[in-house]
């Protein structure tokens, strides 16, 4: 698999009279590679814990471990490298389990023996997900879409999964969103796991 192109992150801030500066510019500081899924990297770009959010000089919020989903009123960026299902179907239930705990919600793993891809999964948030390197399908429960470079997933807490049904990487830029799920979907077949 050849590897995806470097990038890096801009943040900008305020100067001590009001004008604006760049804070950092440079590679994203905090990298995790998935050990549970070798190629799988998530780049942590920058997160809110409110909304609205605070525009401050503050440090760097991502220099903490990785979650999978913001916290309430909170935001996420990240770029995700997602390898071929060469490399994820490899991974046995147990190991599907151990990622979803790797990235900080165990509970968020909703895969099982006869799920359409093991890494299957459901998170209270609304997620908009962007393919900017290769293909990627994204799996429902019912149904499968292929994306390609430059498309674009609105994601509302559904159960779902990404597969790479090639052999290249595949990268998206994710932004999660703190959601809530309406009452029609609060029971039942609809709520979180």
């Amino acid at each position: 698999m050849q590897a995806l192109p470097e990038f890096k992150r801009v943040v900008t801030g305020h100067d001590q009279q009001g004008q604006a500066i760049v804070t950092s510019n440079g590679p994203t500081p905090n990298v995790f590679p998935l050990s549970a899924v070798p190629g799988t990297v998530f780049y942590e770009l920058w997160n809110s814990t409110t909304s609205p959010a605070s525009l401050d000089n503050a440090s760097d919020p991502t220099s903490k471990p990785l979650q999978l989903s913001p916290g309430a009123q909170g935001s996420v960026i990240r770029v995700v490298d997602i390898p071929p299902d060469s490399v994820q179907n490899q991974v046995s239930a147990e190991d599907a389990a151990a990622v979803f705990a790797e990235i900080g919600e165990s509970h968020a793993g909703t895969g099982q023996r006869d799920s359409k891809h093991k890494l299957m999964h459901r998170t209270e948030t609304l997620d908009y997900g962007i393919v900017t390197e290769g293909e990627v399908w994204l799996v429902l429960d019912e149904e499968e879409v292929h994306l390609k470079r430059g498309d674009v997933v609105v994601q509302r807490g559904t159960n779902h999964a990404w597969s790479n049904r090639t052999e290249a990487m595949a990268r998206m830029v994710f932004i999660l969103l703190d959601g809530r799920y309406a009452d029609e979907l609060s029971n039942g077949k609809g709520a979180a796991a």
